[in-house]
């Protein structure tokens, strides 16, 4: 609400009627000083004053701690009248949707005008506590702030309105995970039919792989845009809901909003890189496939006439001399034929330019920084960074407070993570084997981007030498790697080096023809085993990774990242150990991700519970092939190859054929057609036990780095957010969506556990943030360049957070017993002084401290 006339004629009209009350209560009030000690020092010169002030702020402190032990009040009720149901009152927004083309909404005024003649009915009923009418009107100016900027509804830890966010991001999750899981689904056999074009599984009409990838792409952006409408039709639906307190959330609609459509960018561009990338290798492929292919045409030529010749003789061959004829016409074949060299793509090159890309907006003096070192000369060593240019532009703020080294530490700690992912990330892509992709080291530059964007010190303009460092060493690094497996790659594939490996095969079937050996089982096992096989485990490993966050989802603590961190905090709690607060606290992220870890390894720790899920892909995978064999059978096409054909195109759309095994397969293959597929189906149930057996000995480790989609990446990010912490107690953000424009938390910390001391006395600071934020204080920090800077203009520092003001609000016991627990490792870990601990925190128990955590998160 911020109509002022109508503030000043509710005030007017409670004045009035406060005017007519008989009676006053006159009972004596106790009014609670607070005083900064640096305030008071920066005062006090003489230092005997100082002393005694210090001395009576110690005893004002004792005093109040008396008072908060022997507090009475318990409840609400206990400092407030409240009537359930005449004290609850809705005023909607006075813009009928999003300004300025809005329409005003008629429900406001009429709502105010109800809440006028209650508020005038209840002062004429009810005794007031104020002792005169500037007090009075005071107290109602700050109540009328709280309800315009809705302050109160976490400072009263109002219960509907936090069961009321928690069903909102509750539901948008779901919501969210039915479309990444569809996009992850439809990814899978776009790039199946990718990987797929121009060989004997095949089943697209494009003309050439860019028309392919052309109506793929078209295709991506109709399933994209129809799930986010999807999103944004669930959305209004749920807010059109009359149960549930869903007017209590209202002011979050645009932040779920606007997760939704970020959420759509977020797959589109996830989606085009893989669409990209699959296309470009895929058809970079195709002339080697196309080779090899005429080299298998042309072996099988040479080995066809080799057996005429040896039947000319009409004498009986022993194995010996066949063997010397098979090796005769192979060296002869490997000399005549033609292998064109594979030149190796300079990855190096191909990522400096991405570099350089990436820096080019920042201005001329990155492309100086740049051109000082070669990338091929970075990431050589372990990344250190030393600060020393910033220094020079910092030298005035070291004279003041800045500690030089606590800052260069943070952006060194921060650099270490970011490394650490961005590694990850290029094991992972090692471990697939496939061909490297500029897109790669594109995510690699958004990742470094992303993780620095959420940092508020890189922001400036002094950290771009840090920047800029960071990411030379971390393209350094992945260039070098990628170049390796490209040119793996290129080797793996080399044409000659393909042909020599299936030398002793071939030599094989030469022999099995020259003697009219009967092919049929041996061939069907060869084609279960080189052909099909692969293509049932890939395609299960690229399904099991949805399946694995979907059952993890199931779970209550994975449902909403406000119940993760009560379950994380619950686990800490349970440890009770100094070394895990540390880790949790100062590196959140990374405590993060090995817990969610340890979850997925606890939760398929029983193997058949990972089991279902591979043996339904596997079934699923049985039941296409001998579909496609019955299929085959009943076109009756006469001939084993192109029998073959039908069944490899008919499984086209779920399973990759590899090329290189199909064209082995077909050379010297006189199998006859109904025997071979006879042998076939029984080999495919041969298949089917094998792989059964051997997805229950692989252990779940093993299993989580073969998959495509990582359970533990997804989980984290779904559950991290944002990722951002309080600047002041590094509570963890709790706003759902992912696109919020406000970070807040619901269980701030004392500041001292985000290693915020005095300045004078260098001890840790109990204060919470919720009192400092409307108090005189004053903080300094890397932020504000080591300059003091009120807490009650926190904002102008850090204006994403949004830290509910109320002076009452203490920090839980929870946080409160750990610190008071640990109060002196604390120190010693911050190079700090231990906190003055107030009294009654040493009293809390191990079990009031885990109450206070399921008050904290409105746990029943």
């Amino acid at each position: 609400m911020e109509n002022s006339t109508e503030m000043k004629d509710i005030l007017q009209i409670v004045v009035h009627a406060f005017l007519r009350m008989k009676e006053v209560d006159k009972r004596p009030k106790c009014q609670f000083v607070h005083q900064n000690v640096s305030d008071v020092s920066a005062h006090e010169k003489n230092s005997r004053d100082r002393e005694l002030l210090l001395q009576q702020l110690d005893e004002m402190t004792q005093a109040a701690a008396k008072m908060e032990k022997k507090e009475e009040n318990k409840s609400f009720t206990d400092v407030m009248e409240y009537s359930p149901d005449t004290g609850n009152w809705y005023i909607p927004g006075l813009w009928n949707g999003t300004p300025p083309m809005a329409p005003v909404n008629a429900g406001y005024s009429e709502a105010v005008y109800e809440l006028k003649k209650n508020i005038i009915q209840m002062l004429r009923s009810c005794e007031s506590s104020a002792n005169n009418i500037l007090e009075f009107t005071e107290w109602m100016k700050s109540l009328w702030n709280a309800v315009k900027h809705e302050n109160f509804i976490f400072s009263f830890r109002n219960s509907l309105v936090a069961d009321a966010y928690m069903r909102l991001c509750t539901e948008f999750n779901k919501w969210e995970w039915e479309f990444k899981k569809e996009m992850y689904t439809w990814v899978t056999k776009s790039e199946t039919r990718i990987s797929n074009y121009g060989t004997v599984a095949g089943k697209s009409e494009a003309s050439d792989m860019r028309e392919l990838l052309t109506d793929l792409k078209s295709e991506a952006y109709t399933v994209l845009s129809k799930w986010e409408t999807k999103l944004l039709d669930n959305l209004t639906e749920y807010f059109n809901k009359t149960e549930g307190h869903v007017y209590l959330v209202e002011q979050y609609r645009e932040d779920f909003k606007n997760s939704a459509k970020s959420l759509r960018r977020e797959m589109e561009r996830s989606v085009l890189n893989q669409l990209t990338a699959a296309s470009d290798i895929r058809q970079g492929m195709s002339k080697l496939d196309r080779i090899k292919e005429n080299h298998t045409k042309d072996l099988e030529g040479r080995v066809c006439g080799l057996i005429e010749q040896c039947r000319e003789k009409k004498v009986q061959m022993t194995d010996e001399e066949l063997d010397k004829e098979f090796d005769k016409m192979w060296i002869q074949m490997v000399n005549e034929l033609s292998f064109p060299e594979q030149k190796a793509t300079d990855v190096i090159t191909s990522v400096s330019h991405h570099l350089r890309q990436n820096l080019e907006r920042k201005g001329s003096h990155v492309c100086e920084l740049l051109s000082e070192k070669n990338l091929k000369d970075c990431g050589l060593e372990p990344f250190t960074y030393t600060g020393t240019q910033w220094v020079e532009k910092a030298k005035h703020t070291l004279r003041i407070f800045f500690n030089i080294k606590d800052h260069v530490k943070t952006l060194q700690n921060l650099a270490d993570h970011i490394i650490k992912d961005c590694t990850q990330f290029v094991t992972e892509k090692l471990e697939k084997k496939n061909d490297y992709h500029e897109t790669y080291i594109q995510e690699i530059l958004n990742m470094i981007d992303e993780k620095l964007q959420n940092y508020q010190d890189v922001k400036k303009e002094r950290e771009i030498e840090f920047e800029v460092s960071l990411k030379q060493h971390m393209c350094g690094c992945a260039a070098r790697e990628f170049q390796k497996l490209h040119e793996e790659f290129i080797q793996m594939n080399d044409p000659k080096q393909c042909l020599n490996q299936n030398k002793e095969k071939f030599r094989a079937d030469f022999k099995d023809v020259f003697h009219d050996r009967d092919q049929c089982q041996k061939k069907a096992e060869e084609f279960t085993n080189s052909c099909l096989k692969p293509a049932v485990e890939d395609f299960v490993n690229r399904s099991l990774g949805p399946d694995i966050i979907g059952e993890m989802l199931t779970s209550q603590k994975f449902s909403t990242r406000m119940s993760f961190q009560y379950s994380v905090l619950l686990d800490l709690f349970s440890k009770d150990d100094f070394k895990t607060y540390q880790s949790y606290i100062c590196s959140y992220e990374e405590y993060v991700k090995k817990m969610i870890l340890n979850h997925i390894l606890e939760r398929f720790s029983n193997q058949s519970t990972l089991f279902k899920f591979e043996d339904q892909h596997l079934q699923s995978s049985v039941r296409s092939i001998n579909n496609a064999i019955n299929k085959a059978k009943t076109e009756k096409s006469g001939d084993l190859k192109t029998f073959v054909k039908n069944v490899c195109q008919e499984l086209g759309d779920k399973l990759v054929i590899s090329q290189d095994a199909f064209g082995a397969f077909m050379i010297l293959n006189k199998a006859d057609q109904e025997q071979f597929a006879h042998w076939l189906t029984e080999c495919v149930k041969d298949m089917a036990n094998a792989l059964g057996e051997k997805f229950k000995r692989t252990n779940i480790k093993m299993k989580l780095k073969q998959l495509d989609v990582n359970p533990q990446n997804e989980l984290f990010t779904k559950l991290i957010g944002c990722g951002h912490q309080c600047p002041f107690c590094k509570a963890p953000c709790e706003a759902g969506g992912r696109s919020h424009t406000e970070h807040f938390t619901s269980l701030h910390r004392p500041q001292g556990l985000g290693r915020f001391q005095w300045d004078e006395t260098n001890k840790l600071v109990t204060d919470i943030c919720s009192s400092s934020v409307i108090s005189d204080n004053r903080f300094r920090c890397n932020a504000t360049n080591g300059e003091w800077h009120p807490y009650k203009s926190y904002r102008e520092i850090f204006p994403d957070w949004k830290i509910t003001t109320d002076a009452s609000l203490q920090a839980s016991d929870y946080w409160k017993y750990v610190l008071a627990k640990f109060n002196k490792q604390f120190a010693e870990a911050y190079k700090a002084e231990p906190a003055d601990i107030p009294p009654v925190w040493e009293e809390i128990t191990r079990k009031q401290a885990e109450a206070s955590i399921k008050e904290s998160f409105n746990i029943k």
